[in-house]
């Protein structure tokens, strides 16, 4: 089937293109980021990378719907159109901090809108599956604050590891990688699809981002990385077995997810605001230890890698 290689490149190679007019557009209206005690890089980087990623991803996505309509694939619409509202609204409100930082309650307030968009088209945790009496439903009063906690955590999750050259990216690369895998095998077409285009824009944005940098998520990018992930999850994993669709999407972003719950835990155990921005993440404690940037990096993609890889054998082998 051309539909996924196809997808695919489109995307990588888009962002690839869309990424140099990205940087010039940054340093036009100010969406700068400018080095601080907390942060790694020395230099003024442009932020904006959201804009590149968007544009690849969601060309390639529509090309991707479009030759599965001609080919007679059977897709379920109503979740994509709802993860691409969403992402509007995530890409918008990324811009917006990109270029003045906003308040943490104000981006929390229109990540829980973009999410309940999503919701609302069907990017649900409505029912699973079990192995004994087929579909479990979910009621409604569950179903909807567990997605909205899904998606904003998953999407802060992939904000918050965004520390290093290509971390995000990388980690987000690898992720939707092998969540294509996962949604292949539960015959998410529409997942898969939405998942491999994540994947190769990620790619083609690595082109630039992989250290030294020449310009950053932001999080126009960051943001929107962390929401594809977290309602494409949705709708390509926790169709399987219960316990299976409990513990894929765990595995598969156990890196990004324990980073942000060791955060959390770790301000609040301080007495500081939940998003209050420190030097104590995962990746700078690898820097601390003596690592480089590239080895840090390198050394989280491998266990995002090999997180990922046993997921995926307890879905093939379930």
């Amino acid at each position: 089937m051309l539909l996924f290689p196809i997808s695919f490149l489109t995307a990588f190679l888009l962002t690839i293109l869309a990424t140099p007019a990205a940087i010039k557009l940054a340093f036009k209206i100010g969406a700068v980021d400018t080095p601080n005690q907390r942060k790694i890089h020395t230099d003024t980087i442009p932020r904006l990378g959201g804009i590149a990623i968007f544009f690849g991803f969601f060309s390639a996505l529509i090309l991707g719907l479009i030759i599965a309509f001609f080919s007679g694939s059977k897709l379920n619409l109503l979740p994509i159109f709802g993860i691409t509202l969403g992402s509007i609204i995530i890409v918008l409100l990324g811009i917006k901090d990109d270029m003045k930082s906003l308040k943490p309650s104000t981006k929390f307030f229109w990540q829980i809108v973009a999410a309940t968009v999503a919701y609302g088209f069907g990017v649900s945790v409505s029912f699973m599956t079990n192995p004994f009496n087929g579909l479990m439903a979910i009621p409604m009063i569950i179903s909807f604050p567990l997605t909205l906690l899904w998606i904003v955590g998953v999407t802060n999750a992939i904000n918050l590891i965004d520390g290093l050259d290509g971390l995000a990216a990388g980690v987000t690369a690898i992720s939707a990688s092998i969540l294509f895998f996962v949604a292949l095998r539960t015959h998410q077409i529409g997942a898969a699809l939405t998942m491999l285009c994540l994947a190769g824009a990620a790619l083609g944005f690595l082109r630039y981002n992989f250290f030294p940098a020449k310009i950053f998520l932001g999080d126009s990018g960051s943001l929107l990385l962390g929401f594809v992930l977290a309602t494409s999850s949705i709708i390509g994993v926790f169709k399987t077995t219960l316990v299976v669709a409990l513990i894929i999407p765990l595995l598969i972003l156990g890196v990004p997810i324990f980073d942000t719950l060791f955060a959390i835990g770790r301000r609040m155990k301080e007495g500081q605001p939940v998003f209050k921005a420190d030097n104590k993440h995962i990746h700078h404690m690898l820097l601390r230890a003596g690592f480089t940037q590239r080895e840090a990096v390198l050394s989280i993609y491998i266990v995002c890698f090999l997180l990922g890889l046993s997921a995926l054998v307890m879905v093939l082998f379930k």
